[in-house]
């Protein structure tokens, strides 16, 4: 599918580096791209308005707030309806703990959710309080992260042609 956005080098340069480090001040980041900083500020600004560039946010070292306990979760459902998939993932985005939901396929589970919390105790709390009480969860299968290999947020680049 190609992309309906036109980016030049100058534009993927800039997003290269707004993944790098998304807290760069525009003058930085124009030294950084070779341009000048109205032409830089005018580009980023583009790629805000068109959709490429979604949001900035800063990423929390999990331990410094005591999220201890990071588990991936195949949940599967009972009913393959849309009424049934759309009250799943509306409870599901009122839990803070859940970080990322997906609806899957090629897998047993219908859905992989990333949770995040303290210990063992508050996993027991959330898993039987509210994942399992929702209608329509038939089965919750666990594993728990035990260490990060890859922790990114960066889109591969390489991937983009440029016009």
């Amino acid at each position: 599918m190609k992309n309906s956005v036109s980016l030049d080098r100058f534009d993927l340069k800039i997003l290269r580096e707004l993944q790098n480090n998304g807290d760069l001040s525009n003058q930085d980041l124009a030294e950084r791209v070779g341009l000048t900083a109205a032409p830089c500020s005018r580009r980023v600004k583009q790629l805000e308005e068109s959709g490429v560039i979604r949001d900035r946010v800063v990423r929390l070292d999990e331990r410094s707030i005591d999220l201890n306990l990071f588990a991936i979760l195949h949940i599967s459902m009972d009913k393959h309806i849309p009424e049934r998939f759309e009250e799943f993932e509306k409870t599901i985005r009122e839990l803070p703990e859940v970080m990322e939901c997906y609806l899957i396929t090629g897998h047993d589970a219908d859905y992989q959710l990333k949770v995040a919390v303290p210990d063992m105790d508050s996993y027991h709390d959330i898993l039987l309080g509210k994942i399992t009480r929702i209608r329509g969860v038939t089965g919750v299968k666990s594993a728990f992260i035990m260490r990060k290999v890859v922790d990114s947020t960066a889109m591969p680049l390489s991937y983009v042609s440029e016009y």
